[in-house]
């Protein structure tokens, strides 16, 4: 009989584990509660990161991510290198996920600015190991997406809540994906996660690296006019490249013109 009740509890307590696992849900801290308006201007290349902070639905994976940027923070030294490595390597996920009790946190970064400008309600900061970034905005994760697997978010749009907008000078270059439906995707930032090796020179030959699926196409522009893209109704579209280079969407009245 002991035997028996033995077994039964390790089976609830084994059951009970697994529906933890599976249907677990978290709240994410409402940084962005009294987030106000800013400007960061000279982005360029600048080297920046993020940190996910990521609740919602662990069962319906209907998950959501808080994230915090680096922008203007952790080098006076060095304002062009928000994201010093020493700094980055520090960041430890598992840590971050049992002090703000969420489902994941994820490093998002080293990253480079592809863009001019950028204006955006900014949240609270907040310091993670030792890393200050702050409140930028809350994204819908696809539901298929895999966060320990590179480059698992490849050509699958998704959206940011935002009300932000971004500047690409007349005379500069902008890389640009199309989509099928000759939607052009113009890159925000670039991505050193997958490729280490990326710099901001190689970009123009970016294509000869990439692997889109059929219909998607890679094109430099240098601009003939300044370029805007804003959110539309406080809602951006973006979307990242097989090497986690991320571009945001101009259509739906999102950019002041076509590039």
């Amino acid at each position: 009989m002991k035997a028996n009740r033995k077994a039964l509890f390790t089976v609830a307590l084994a059951t009970a584990v697994a529906i933890t696992l599976f249907t677990g849900c978290a709240s994410l801290p409402e940084d962005g509660a009294e987030a106000r308006l800013m400007r960061f201007d000279n982005l360029r290349d600048v080297r920046y990161a993020e940190v996910f902070l990521i609740g919602g639905n662990g069962l319906t994976k209907n998950l959501e991510a808080a994230f915090y940027n680096t922008i203007g923070l952790n080098n006076s030294a060095d304002p062009r290198n928000t994201c010093p490595e020493a700094l980055w390597a520090k960041v430890n996920p598992e840590t971050l996920k049992r002090e703000y009790r969420v489902l994941g946190v994820f490093k998002n970064g080293p990253r480079h600015w592809a863009m001019d400008w950028i204006e955006l309600p900014v949240g609270a900061e907040r310091n993670f190991d030792g890393l200050k970034a702050r409140w930028m905005g809350q994204v819908k994760l696809p539901k298929d997406i895999d966060l320990k697997k590179k480059g698992s978010s490849a050509y699958k749009p998704t959206t940011v809540a935002r009300k932000s907008q971004m500047g690409f000078g007349k005379g500069k270059p902008v890389f640009i994906l199309d989509d099928p439906e000759g939607n052009p995707w113009v890159m925000q930032a670039y991505s050193l996660i997958v490729d280490p090796n990326l710099t901001y020179n190689s970009l123009a030959s970016l294509g000869s690296k990439l692997k889109p699926p059929p219909g998607w196409k890679f094109r430099v522009k240098v601009l003939d006019e300044d370029l805007t893209i804003r959110a539309v109704n406080g809602i951006a579209h973006i979307m990242q490249d097989d090497l986690e280079n991320t571009y945001a969407l101009c259509a739906g009245g999102s950019s002041n013109y076509k590039p």
